[in-house]
């Protein structure tokens, strides 16, 4: 993939973020709510939407973004999968220098 088409996919993913991320915050629900998870999952896809555009950033890849949008989801994703403890392993994400 060209650099130019590396933009361009961004581009298309700032759409798709602006879309995830205003239906994120037009969800009222509160931790516990029946719209939570619905809410939780907006926030997990937007949290992946920064992932791509971190991965696909034309250049080296900028280490402290990737580990900050690693942290996000695997925080996110702790409450669907409580049993594997991703929230928990993310400390090591920042326990030694990039």
């Amino acid at each position: 993939m060209t650099s130019k088409e590396k933009i361009t996919a961004i581009k298309t993913s700032r759409k798709l973020h602006d879309q995830v991320e205003g239906s994120y915050l037009a969800l009222m629900a509160a931790k516990g709510s029946k719209n939570w998870e619905e809410k939780q999952r907006y926030l997990l896809a937007d949290m992946a939407l920064h992932l791509y555009q971190t991965a696909m950033n034309p250049g080296q890849l900028k280490l402290d973004e990737l580990r900050n949008n690693l942290h996000a989801i695997a925080t996110i994703s702790d409450q669907f999968i409580p049993n594997a403890n991703l929230k928990e392993s993310t400390s090591e994400l920042f326990e030694r220098e990039l």
